[in-house]
């Protein structure tokens, strides 16, 4: 029987393995209880290793909580940078598939709930409103705006002021990550992601549409 077969039991796996078990069950915990309230004793019990085996990997809460954001967000920051490097057409295309990745590999996962936890925490950890304002939300902010002066080098958009409109494009997608981690509970089912997207898309279109028609 492999190694990485879950059926074996997570002490006797690979030791490669065990760092993204323990992200992937902080992921967990963070969610459900924010950082403040999060015990790494909570982690290694969801993670089915000692708290001494964590602290192998992890010497704190806070290396832990950056690990979980460069594992779960990360990687899709990557992504949208190199469709934007390679993109060819039209820059609303470019806007709508930036978009169309952040709804469905952020929004709704288990990732969708780190944006409310660091809102609700930056105040008592500034540290790690730091951390993911460098890593995530600088980066994430420098995207939309390369594609919105794309897209006005281009003809394709009509002039804007480039940093206001990208907080109003990130304003309905963040509420939407609040309200799934708030509300979702009390409304008795989720947020249709993709009819919040639909909508949200069609008023940018016409947001931007240049003077004489909608952005190609």
């Amino acid at each position: 029987m492999p190694e990485d077969d879950p059926a074996v039991p997570r002490w006797r796996r690979r030791k490669e393995a065990r760092p993204r078990e323990i992200v992937d069950a902080a992921l967990t915990v963070f969610g459900e209880r924010g950082f403040a309230a999060t015990r790494l004793d909570d982690v290694a019990a969801r993670a089915g290793v000692s708290k001494g085996t964590l602290y192998l990997y992890f010497p704190n809460k806070e290396e832990l909580f950056k690990a979980v954001v460069r594992e779960a967000i990360l990687p899709n920051l990557n992504m949208a940078e190199r469709l934007l490097a390679g993109a060819q057409g039209p820059s609303f295309a470019v806007l709508e598939t930036l978009l169309t990745l952040f709804a469905t590999r952020i929004l709704k996962s288990r990732a969708g709930a780190i944006p409310k936890l660091i809102i609700a925490e930056a105040g008592n950890f500034p540290d790690l409103a730091r951390f993911y304002y460098d890593e995530v939300i600088r980066r994430a902010f420098a995207l939309l705006a390369a594609v919105l002066e794309r897209g006005m080098a281009r003809g394709e958009f009509r002039p804007v002021d480039v940093d206001s409109t990208v907080r109003l494009i990130v304003a309905p997608m963040l509420m939407s990550a609040l309200w799934r981690s708030s509300f979702e509970a009390l409304e008795g089912r989720p947020p249709d992601v993709a009819a919040l997207l639909a909508a949200h898309l069609d008023a940018l279109r016409r947001t931007l549409a240049p003077e004489g028609g909608p952005p190609s």
